[in-house]
């Protein structure tokens, strides 16, 4: 974020950089905002709160968003677990902001101790978000391991590695993906809607 500035567009659609940068600021300090993220009858007040604070400081919010979460977070105590791939995914949507979702996509490396540590949200994510999938999608990494088999009827594998298929569970685009199994379901998981 230092490196693109506040405008730089994000894959989060309508947000800046400085809007995004006030979602994780909020979501670390504003525990109140928590329901809002899931639930639509709370996202106003959710909403509320993250654009008072994206009309905030800058230079702030990312001493803030640096710190990590304040010792009266409940994220403070899970940071690791619960933060991992909200920031990895929120990295890759400020990294990708500016690329078309349909471009091919180089993903930048990141050590095989991340790559592992990505799996199990991947799997966990995948869960929530492929189960309504018009398939049965296997994630599966590029040496072969299946990270997670959701839903009922033809089959749609996807292939990546996990920070990819975690994006990929997060319904990102552009990622670095192939697909193999039932060409129907391949094109009907690609369309479906994916993510939170």
């Amino acid at each position: 974020m230092r490196s693109v500035g506040p405008d730089a567009p994000t894959l989060c659609a309508g947000w800046t950089a400085k809007d995004l940068l006030a979602h994780l600021v909020v979501r670390e300090r504003r525990p109140d905002t928590a329901p809002g993220i899931m639930i639509p009858a709370f996202a106003g007040h959710t909403e509320k709160v993250r654009a008072a604070a994206a009309a905030g400081s800058w230079d702030d919010m990312l001493a803030q968003l640096a710190a990590g979460p304040p010792l009266y977070s409940p994220l403070k105590v899970v940071d690791r677990w619960a933060n991992l791939a909200e920031m990895f995914v929120h990295h890759e949507d400020v990294l990708r902001g500016a690329a078309r979702p349909d471009q091919t996509w180089t993903p930048r490396e990141i050590s095989a101790e991340l790559q592992e540590a990505l799996i199990a949200p991947a799997k966990s994510m995948s869960r929530m978000t492929l189960k309504s999938c018009p398939a049965r999608v296997t994630l599966r990494t590029r040496d072969s391991r299946d990270v997670v088999t959701v839903g009922t009827g033809p089959e749609a594998v996807v292939v990546g590695n996990p920070g990819e298929l975690l994006l990929f569970a997060f319904g990102r685009a552009p990622v670095n993906v192939v697909f193999d199994g039932d060409e129907q379901a391949v094109s009907a998981v690609q369309a479906a809607k994916r993510g939170l």
